[in-house]
Parts: C-alpha cells; sequence; structure tokens
C-alpha cells in the first residue's frame, strides 16, 4: 500500500507518474447522450426509411407535387428530436447545479482541484457539506458522514482514522483529511454506475404497437406492391398495344430508354402510402409532446415520450424512502417531557419561566447554543423551535456534539442540561428505569433524552449523575402531500412496494404513517441471501429494508418475471441499478445524478405530489389514442385489402382526391379531436388489440362493401366514374360508423364531432362533385347504393359487436432458457418462442463496440484534464534558472509524459 505524507500531499513528480499510469479520476458518471446521438435516434427508424424508399420512387417519376407526405415524416421526427433536447438540456441544467471541485495537499499546499483532476493517493481535505469525490480512507480528523444516496441508510455513520469514505457520499459535520485509494471506474459509485450503462428497451405498449404495425406493413408491401405494380404495367402494356414480347421486357425496354411508367409507379406509391399509418404515428407523437407540455408546467420532465404512457399502466410502484417518502432531512415527531419542576433546584440558578418546560427551555436553548455547527437533529430542533415562544438565555459555556460522547449540552444561568442517546447520557441504573419508556418511543423514531446535569469539567465531561427530565423524538420529515399520494395509488388499485437502505423497522413505521397496505410487516434484505428468498419475500412483503442496490434491483426483476408493470421512485446511486430495470422510473431533481439521467421522469420540484398528475395525462394519452388510433388503422387495413382484390380485380377504385375526403373527415379531424379530450378512466387491456377489435370491422365492411360494389358494376356495367363514387360512400358509411361507435359515451363534444363529419361528408360530396370525382347516379344507381350502405353498416355492427364479446388473451414471461422465452396463453392453447435474434446480438455488440470507443475517447480527455490540474500546483520559474520539466507529447495511446531523468550522486 502506498503512503503519502498527510502534511505534505504528493508532489508534482508523483502527481505526473500516476496520470502517466493512468490513475486518475475520470468522470464515470452516467450522461445523458449527444445532440448526435438523439438525432440519429430519432431519424434513422423503420418508419422513416419506408417513407424515403417510397419519396425516391416518386422523384423517380418525376412529380414532386406527390411528395407532400414527406411533411408528416418530417413533423414527425422534429417533435422526437425537439422533445428528447428539450429533456437533456433540462437534466444537463440540473447536473450543473452539483458542485465539482475538491481541495487536495499537494507540494504542502493546499490547491482547488475539479474531481476529474484527482489522482490516486491524493491527500483529499473534506469538511461539513462536501461530497466525498473519490474512494478514501480517513488518516487525520474525524467526521459524520451521511450515505444514504449510496446506501438508503438515513443515520449518519461515524468517520475516523483509518475508516473507508465511499465516493458520492456527503461530510455531515466535522473535518478530516483521506488518502484517496480508488479512483475513475475504481470507485464505489462508478461501479454501480458501470452496472446501469446499458440499453433499456422502453416498456411502451403503444410504441409496440406501432412499431409492430410498420414491420406488418413493410412486410406485407413487398408483394402487394410488386403485385399492383405488375397489374398496372401490365395494363399499360395492352393499351400501348402489347409491344415486345411480354409486359415484363417492354417495361424492361421503357426504363432504359429513360421513359419511367409513371402512371404505373405513382398508383402503386399511392396504395402503399395508404398502408403506412402516417397519420397515426404523427398523432401519438403530438398527443405524447403535448402532455410533456403540460407535465413541464407542473414541474416534471418527462425524457422519453412513451414513458407518460407506461407509468399510467403500472401495477406496482417501488418507493424508495428517502427522498421520496420523507423530504431527506429531520423533524421533530414530538417531546415528552417527565414530572419535573420547572424552577432550578441549586440556589445559585435562575428559575426556568412557569410558562415553559424544563424540556422545551433545555432543547430550544441547547439547540441554539450548539447551532454553530448544526447536524441534522441540532437543525431539526431549530427549525422546531424557531416558531414556539421559549425564553432565549445566553449560555455560559457549550459542549459542542461529539461522535464519541454521543450528546451535547450547555450551561445557562437556569443549570447545565445535555441531550443524546440514553444510553450515553444517563447512568445504568438511572436507564434502567426509563429502558421501557426509551423503547415504546424507539418504536417509530430516533429518541434523544434530555438531562440535567451540575456541570462539566474543563475537558467537557459532566459533572455529577445526569437526571432526565424528557424525550424528544426525531424521524424523518415526511412529505406533506406523501400520504394523500399513496391513498390515490391504493384507490387506483397499484400494489405499494417501499424499497430502502435504512433500517427496516425505521422503514416501516413511516410506512404505516402515509399509508401503505401491508406496512406491519416487513423484511430485513440482509437475510435475502439467495435468489429463491428475494422471489418468495416479493409474494409476501411490501416493506424491504437493509437493501442493497443489487437487491434493489433483483426485486424490481423478480417483480417484472411475475407479469407486472414496475415503476421505480428513487434519488440516490444506490437506487440507479433498480431505476434502470424498471419499465417506468422516476426520479428526483435534488437527487444524484445518476439517478436524473438514468430516469425516464423527473421531479423537477422534488414533489412525489406531482405523480397523480403524470397518470392522469398517460390516461388520457392511452385511452383517446385507443379511439383514434382505430380511425388510421382501419385506413390501413381496408387498404392492404382493396390492394389484395384490386389485384384480380382491377383497376383500383378509389381516386386520390377522393382519399383526401376520407383522410380529412372520417380520419384526421375527429381522430385528432378525440385525441386530445380529457379522458381519465383506469386503462384496459391491450392497446394493440383494443385497437384492432375497433378497427377490423370497419376495414372488412370497407373491403366487403367494395367488393359488392365492384361485382355490381361489372353486373350492371357502371363506368368507372360511378364505383369509384359508390366506394367513397360505401366507406364512408363505415368510417361514420366506426366514429360512432367510439364516440360512446357521446358528450356535446362528441355531438358537435359527429354532425361536423356527416355534414362535411355531405357537402363535399354535394358541393363539389367535379373535384371529388363524384358521379351524378341515376334512380337506380342510387337504390342499389343505399343498399349496400346498409349492408355495410350492418356487418360493422354485428362484427363490432362479436369482437366486443371475445375475452382478453392472457399473457406471461418467462425467462431463464439461454437467450430467454416468451410464453403466450391464450384461447386456444400457450405458444412459446425466443426473445432474442442475430440481429439483437448484432445490434448489442455495434453498441457496445461504439461504448468502448467512447470510453477510450473519454480516457484521453481525462488524461489531458489531470495534466491542467498538475498545472495549477506549479509555481511560474523563470526563464534559464535550468528546471528540468517533465514533457508532455502526444502519442499513439494518447498522452505521454516523459519524465526529467535523476543524476545519480
Amino acid at each position: 500500500m502506498a503512503t503519502t505524507d498527510i502534511e505534505r500531499g504528493l508532489s508534482t513528480a508523483e502527481v505526473e507518474e500516476r496520470i502517466a499510469a493512468g490513475k486518475i479520476n475520470r468522470n464515470m458518471e452516467l450522461k445523458t447522450k449527444s445532440v448526435r446521438e438523439l438525432i440519429i435516434e430519432n431519424l434513422c427508424t423503420l418508419f422513416n426509411l419506408i417513407n424515403v424508399i417510397l419519396a425516391i420512387l416518386v422523384i423517380m417519376t418525376g412529380s414532386f407535387k406527390n411528395l407532400t407526405f414527406l411533411f408528416v415524416v418530417f413533423l414527425n421526427t422534429a417533435i422526437g428530436v425537439i422533445q428528447s433536447m428539450r429533456s437533456k438540456k433540462m437534466v444537463d441544467k440540473l447536473t450543473l447545479l452539483t458542485s465539482k471541485k475538491a481541495i487536495a495537499v499537494r507540494d504542502g499546499a493546499e490547491v482547488e482541484l475539479d474531481l476529474d483532476q484527482i489522482v490516486l493517493d491524493d491527500i483529499i481535505r473534506l469538511g461539513r457539506g462536501d461530497q466525498i469525490p473519490a474512494d478514501a480512507v480517513v488518516v487525520s480528523g474525524e467526521a459524520l458522514v451521511n450515505e444514504s444516496l449510496l446506501t438508503g441508510e438515513s443515520d449518519l455513520i461515524k468517520k475516523q482514522p483509518g475508516s473507508e469514505l465511499m465516493s458520492g457520499s456527503f461530510i455531515d459535520s466535522g473535518l478530516l483529511r483521506a488518502r484517496v485509494v480508488h479512483v475513475g471506474a475504481d470507485n464505489y459509485v462508478a461501479k454501480i454506475n458501470n452496472e446501469a450503462k446499458y440499453v433499456k428497451k422502453v416498456n411502451s405498449e403503444i410504441m409496440n404497437a406501432l412499431n409492430a404495425i410498420v414491420r406488418f406493413a413493410s412486410v406485407i408491401m413487398i408483394p402487394l406492391g410488386l403485385a399492383l405494380f405488375a397489374s398496372s404495367v401490365s395494363g399499360l402494356w395492352d393499351a400501348a398495344g402489347t409491344p415486345g414480347d411480354s409486359a415484363l421486357s417492354w417495361c424492361f425496354s421503357e426504363l432504359l430508354a429513360g421513359r419511367v411508367p409513371s402512371s404505373a409507379l405513382l398508383s402503386t406509391v399511392g396504395a402503399l402510402l395508404g398502408m403506412i399509418p402516417q397519420g397515426l404515428v404523427l398523432l401519438t407523437s403530438s398527443v405524447l409532446a403535448i402532455a410533456t407540455v403540460r407535465l413541464a408546467r407542473r414541474k416534471v420532465l418527462a425524457q422519453q415520450l412513451y414513458c407518460i404512457e407506461t407509468l399510467a399502466r403500472v401495477d406496482v410502484l417501488c418507493l424508495d424512502k428517502t427522498g421520496t417518502i420523507t423530504s431527506g432531512r429531520m423533524e421533530v415527531e414530538g417531546t415528552y417531557p417527565l414530572p419535573v419542576e420547572g424552577v432550578g433546584l441549586a440556589p445559585d440558578e435562575a428559575p426556568v419561566p412557569v410558562d415553559t418546560t424544563v424540556l422545551d427551555f433545555a432543547l430550544a436553548n441547547v439547540a441554539r447554543a450548539t447551532s454553530a455547527d448544526a447536524n441534522e437533529t441540532c437543525q431539526a430542533l431549530l427549525n422546531y423551535y424557531a416558531d414556539r415562544p421559549v425564553e432565549v438565555s445566553e449560555p455560559l459555556s457549550v459542549i459542542p456534539f461529539s461522535s464519541s460522547k454521543k450528546w451535547s449540552g450547555a450551561s445557562f444561568a437556569q443549570g447545565s442540561y445535555v441531550m443524546g442517546a440514553a444510553q450515553f447520557v444517563l447512568s445504568e441504573r438511572i436507564f434502567a428505569q426509563v429502558e421501557n419508556r426509551v423503547a415504546e418511543l424507539a418504536d417509530t423514531c430516533r429518541v434523544l433524552v434530555v438531562a440535567r446535569v451540575d456541570g462539566f469539567t474543563p475537558d467537557g465531561d459532566m459533572v455529577g449523575e445526569a437526571e432526565p427530565v424528557g424525550f424528544v423524538t426525531i424521524r424523518d420529515e415526511i412529505r406533506t402531500s406523501a400520504a394523500e399520494t399513496i391513498g390515490y395509488f391504493n384507490e387506483q388499485g397499484v400494489t405499494l412496494n417501499v424499497i430502502s437502505g435504512d433500517d427496516p423497522r425505521t422503514v416501516s413505521s413511516i410506512a404505516r404513517v402515509v399509508g401503505v397496505p401491508g406496512a406491519d410487516a416487513y423484511v430485513d434484505a440482509t437475510t435475502l441471501d439467495t435468489p429463491s428468498k428475494i422471489d418468495a419475500a416479493v409474494d409476501r412483503y411490501h416493506v424491504f429494508g437493509r437493501v442493497t442496490p443489487q437487491q434493489k434491483r433483483e426485486l424490481v426483476q423478480a417483480l417484472k418475471r411475475r407479469g407486472h408493470t414496475v415503476a421505480m421512485t428513487g434519488d440516490g446511486v444506490n437506487d440507479v441499478l433498480a431505476l434502470k430495470e424498471a419499465d417506468c422510473s422516476v426520479a428526483m431533481a435534488a437527487g444524484s445524478d445518476a439517478a436524473r439521467n438514468v430516469a425516464e421522469i423527473v421531479l423537477v420540484d422534488n414533489d412525489f405530489a406531482s405523480m397523480p398528475a403524470v397518470v392522469a395525462e398517460g390516461r388520457r394519452s392511452i385511452n383517446n389514442l385507443q379511439r383514434s388510433a382505430a380511425l388510421f388503422l382501419t385506413k390501413t387495413l381496408f387498404s392492404m385489402g382493396l390492394a389484395a382484390l384490386c389485384i384480380a380485380l382491377p383497376p383500383y377504385p378509389f381516386e386520390p382526391i377522393q382519399m383526401t375526403l376520407i383522410n380529412f373527415f372520417c380520419i384526421g379531424a375527429p381522430g385528432f379531436v378525440l385525441g386530445l379530450e380529457p379522458n381519465n378512466a383506469r386503462v384496459k387491456g391491450s392497446f394493440l388489440t383494443n385497437v384492432l377489435k375497433r378497427a377490423l370491422p370497419a376495414s372488412v365492411a370497407v373491403i366487403l362493401a367494395a367488393a359488392l360494389d365492384i361485382f355490381v358494376a361489372r353486373v350492371f356495367g357502371f363506368s368507372q366514374l360511378t364505383l369509384s363514387t359508390m366506394c367513397l360512400l360505401t366507406s364512408c358509411a363505415a368510417s361514420v360508423s366506426l366514429i360512432w361507435r367510439i364516440s360512446q359515451p357521446l358528450t356535446p363534444l362528441r355531438v358537435v364531432l359527429f354532425v361536423f363529419v356527416v355534414v362535411g361528408i355531405l357537402a363535399g360530396v354535394i358541393g363539389f362533385p367535379e373535384l371529388l370525382s363524384i358521379a351524378n347516379l341515376s334512380m337506380g344507381e342510387a337504390i342499389i347504393l343505399l343498399v349496400i350502405v346498409v349492408f355495410t353498416c350492418g356487418v360493422f355492427f354485428k362484427l363490432a359487436t362479436m369482437m366486443d364479446s371475445l375475452k382478453p388473451r392472457r399473457r406471461h414471461a418467462a425467462t431463464g432458457f439461454g437467450r430467454g422465452v416468451r410464453v403466450r396463453l391464450g384461447r386456444g392453447g400457450g405458444k412459446v418462442s425466443s426473445t432474442g435474434s442475430t440481429a439483437e446480438r448484432f445490434a448489442k455488440r455495434l453498441a457496445a463496440d461504439m461504448a468502448q470507443r467512447r470510453e477510450e475517447r473519454t480516457t484521453r480527455e481525462a488524461e489531458a484534464r489531470a495534466l491542467e490540474g498538475v498545472e495549477k500546483t506549479q509555481p511560474k520559474k523563470k526563464k534559464g534558472a535550468g528546471v528540468k520539466r517533465s514533457r508532455v507529447t502526444k502519442s499513439a495511446q494518447g498522452i505521454k509524459v516523459s519524465m526529467p531523468s535523476k543524476k545519480k550522486k
């Protein structure tokens, strides 16, 4: 083990040696994604790829006016990028609020360094309020350390020479010097952060459903597109007089001659565009983006669009005690005086005011007397008596709190008093008399005894036997809104688990106060030393104490294995692993940088009461999108069906301008209105299943109606214009029926919307027949159309009723079989499939390689920063002084430091 002179610290040469060896305190905190990564993430999607390919095909025809669909692609991508950038800016701003400096001893002088300029074996000075920058060992002095951000333990830990200090914890009181024993990736906090450095898949049903729809459409589009194009080319070949040997050879000859069959290509692209739910993707992004703006007004930062939906779906909420239920500060729970007269007992003592108990007088004045170095307990007493009328007495002598004595005290004209742990203040005889009372109060709080003594020695020891005058109970300050928020989640049927690194009895008592169900039963996680015990505890308990960061993650994993959607709240480094593992993670802005950076939701005002607002926004988004998505998906499904039908029975019945009428009045306008209205109903069922139940009946009805229209037109010899008109009106009838059904129960807004849709369609058909290519139907054609419309509506409502009667499918996940398996249990039996794929494993390897390159770049930057710290400690020397200096040059490995050679004496 290296030794360093405590007073002198490291020399400049020793620092440079350690920099050359890479023993520097590299910044290993979890960082937000770069601007480049955010843009690539939102730009490189399957949805965008399909649209780009279709745009290239349109460009080949020279019909640039048909590229307007790219506006939806651009808008959707822009919403994603802007939201991601906004979240990054907010989190980076919160990170900058934290102090990033440390005091080190080098060459016998104290210097201020950035944290990434510290090297191994540096002697650092730490005082009250300082954050420990790297793992270290105390070499002199003593202090009380708050390790709650790392362990969740709210009690202060005494540190003295030889004690270990963990990076990320804070000095609560005292002053010490410590030698750095770990730097960079070897630090305790860095090891936890490193375990959280993996890409967590967003668990969003809406996103998964949209991706599934786009993937399905992309697979179907290829054969349908080729078949449609071949059918269109065949028609053009026939119209051209069937030149050449075949339609295929004629098409190739046209392409080689630079004559692109534009009409065939445009009709194919038009049909394929109908299969892509562009409006649904844009609507989803818009609805969720609006939700994030609304939440921002409530001081809630949603770092991902889809996390709002995930929180609304959770059925298990895991709460960290410190910083979530409690504020992280201490408060006085109550004072309990013993029967003591409120006057001085000694002849030379002044009386305590008659309207004040001896206990209140002693507590208030001892706290004020020792406020110069107030710890959390003293600060709680100062806050408690700030607005209470207790006479202020000038102290004659003050004994500050000492971690070795476990008490503090002061002498006044009214007598001498001490307060502290009963076992250390009272004699064994006196303590035996009050032991039961102390144990009773200690069930929920930390108990301090206040006692009268005869005085203090010059060395600060008590004179005489301490006589107790009462007790004061201190507890974690519970947030005023915690009980109400816990009650809200109880009413919503969400299971609540409190997971903390604190004593399980303390955690249980606080959980009981705020109303967590089952809080009386708790478990000490130190006994959960096997996976089977953790699995058993998850099913039995809702309060977990003494939990390590790794165990928090294992508890979340165990809940997810049981099919639960799990949310986790936390603010410390000890919560990072669980936050990353949870389906939805919520962090407090005042917590650690790492917790904020991995969380999907950040409560900027550190108020747990904001959680119901997030759930409400999620419910509004999910329920409304399920209604609106049915409209968009109906078009996607019937476009696929019609494309397949028209391969055998060409031509495609709709003209592009007619689809514009359907897109606006039957899909776009009602979809956006229904997508943004208030809706706080509980989320039920699967998103995709709910949408398909509404969309399939309308799609099938439209396809059957179109087939009937085509059949009737061929039998009676109707014109192409008449066929297009009949298909348009029957499709509108099915769409209006769908809008009526999803608008139940009717509200004034929905009634207005329904009337607007019907009037808009009629106004377009009657008022603009030439623009919309509407035929003037004869009486016979109108009667046939009316019959088909009634048939279409009847088919829709019948199929919709059948869909509603279907029972929901049950799904359960199972793991532990190599790459993992997915088990689906449904009405027709079970199905087992793999959760991994070659493409996924390749993507993971590629991401790992990129991460390694970033790590190497970070190392080079860290070395340069550390060398800047060396320059701070170097006094300026005159030129020509003949002093040999180390030389820094670039090398293939990054930065090379050449040390001057020493001459032998």
